[in-house]
């Protein structure tokens, strides 16, 4: 088994360096293309050049979000194999359809589909033996933007449970501690949960107040995926019955 990288041309406050796509090649010339990324020609290129010789088998999206799945279909189209996706998204339409336990094929090679939620409702993993493909589950050298924290700690806390070697992150380096890059990333996670608490219980009442407390030291141009995430913390801590959270306004619970 061989795995390659090819950076897109994609860098800025949200990609990082750019998107990882990888290129999983089963050590006798059947590959797969996991997460072409945006439409660039000259990343298409760069794609088929590495892939001459070899048997393409199908192009893999991790999720939807327009800087990982954009050049799955025309990749596809110019290869002549599927686009593989949980579902369609913008502009991406999946010729295969996988979900949760799918199992997709690779020359000699056995991927296995997992459903992790929350960084993006439809967010696949990867996993070929001890090695995954973690899109924007989990990446190289940061936390992510989480849209549904419950789901997303529920999907974090699964890969707590799989023996894991080695993770290829849809951005930033490559992970050779993944199980302590995870038991960071739940950490983490929940000590923005107690902040964001606590920011509400301060008196922000809104996204913008508890972003503006929480992410002080944070790079201004994050506070909008930073916001994604406080509200998915303020919709949790509202089912938790910790606040009150309504029409964009969080108030606390008084004590008893």
């Amino acid at each position: 088994m061989r795995i390659e990288r090819i950076l897109a041309n994609n860098p800025g406050p949200y990609t990082g360096a750019g998107t990882n796509t990888w290129i999983l090649d089963d050590g006798k010339g059947s590959v797969v293309v996991i997460d072409p990324g945006p439409v660039d020609r000259a990343h298409a290129d760069a794609i088929l050049a590495r892939l001459e010789g070899r048997r393409p088998e199908g192009v893999l999206v991790t999720h939807t979000h327009t800087d990982h799945a954009p050049l799955a279909n025309p990749l596809a189209r110019e290869l002549g194999v599927p686009a593989i996706g949980h579902g369609p998204g913008p502009g991406f339409e999946p010729d295969s359809l996988v979900t949760d336990g799918s199992v997709v094929s690779v020359g000699g090679l056995d991927l296995k589909v997992l459903h992790t939620p929350g960084h993006a409702d439809d967010h696949l993993c990867f996993l070929v033996g001890r090695v995954m493909f973690t899109g924007d589950h989990v990446i190289g050298g940061s936390s992510v933007m989480v849209d549904d924290l419950g789901r997303y700690l529920a999907s974090l806390r699964r890969l707590q449970g799989l023996e894991i070697d080695r993770m290829y992150p849809g951005h930033g380096g490559e992970i050779e501690r993944p199980a302590e890059v995870v038991d960071w990333y739940v950490a983490h996670r929940m000590q923005r949960h107690e902040e964001v608490l606590a920011a509400v219980v301060a008196g922000a009442g809104t996204v913008g107040e508890v972003v503006e407390r929480v992410y002080a030291g944070v790079d201004p141009a994050l506070h909008p995926l930073a916001a994604r995430s406080v509200n998915a913390h303020l919709m949790l801590l509202a089912e938790e019955g910790r606040i009150v959270f309504q029409e964009g306004r969080a108030l606390p619970i008084p004590a008893s």
